[in-house]
């Protein structure tokens, strides 16, 4: 390399000055110079637009055949703090299974339990008449408490999806029922994109699993 820049400076030593020659290097390589940074500018803009991606259940699954129910109050699903975000967790049990992390670029559209609150009323209303905790009608209340919802890594390039709830059946201030559920579904990928189909499968497995228990406990309620 400095072989080759020793012999262009003898050469432009030995050349005749040229000022608007000069000037014309100069010019070009100046426009060169800021349709690069034009081009820098542009690339470090793409990636703005696209950072932040953002996953929801996607649509319903076809309701399943099944028998009607009696009227029921779907109230809004709860949950702690970490899990009223639209935060996409993620846990890396086979490092730290005490940890939890969040992705930077990948969040959900709504907090989960919204998202979850959406889904269940949805699903429920297939089979019934669904309501809500504020409408006056007599009938009994179902409450859903969300306490896991997230994706597990059990190595560096597997994953699963992990949803736990307590579902609990009031009428008249009185408890008719109450269950925890349990939901799994292996992630595809072992990414953001992975984490959310496998947590959106999951979730409408919990919904199918308390539909099934819900029916029995309405109709035992109605009679």
């Amino acid at each position: 390399m400095s072989d080759s820049i020793h012999s262009t400076f003898v050469r432009r030593r030995s050349a005749r000055f040229n000022p608007f020659a000069s000037f014309g290097a100069s010019f070009g390589a100046a426009l060169l110079a800021f349709g690069a940074l034009l081009a820098l500018g542009g690339c470090a803009g793409t990636p703005s637009a696209i950072a932040d991606i953002r996953y929801d259940f996607g649509p319903p699954n076809p309701p399943a055949s099944a028998g009607t129910m009696p009227a029921v109050k779907v109230v809004d699903v709860g949950a702690p703090d970490v899990l009223n975000s639209d935060k996409l967790i993620y846990r890396l049990g086979y490092a730290d299974a005490q940890q939890t992390a969040s992705y930077a670029n990948s969040h959900w559209t709504m907090a989960p339990s919204q998202l979850l609150t959406q889904r269940l009323r949805t699903a429920l209303s297939s089979r019934g008449t669904v309501l809500t905790g504020a409408d006056s009608v007599p009938a009994p209340m179902l409450k859903v408490d969300l306490s896991e919802f997230e994706q597990v890594f059990d190595s560096s390039s597997e994953s699963h999806a992990a949803v736990t709830a307590r579902a609990t059946l009031f009428q008249g201030g009185k408890v008719l029922g109450q269950r925890t559920f349990v939901a799994r579904a292996p992630a595809q990928t072992p990414d953001a994109a992975g984490g959310a189909q496998a947590l959106a499968a999951a979730s409408d497995d919990l919904i199918a699993q308390i539909g099934a228990w819900l029916g029995v406990q309405a109709l035992v309620a109605a009679q």
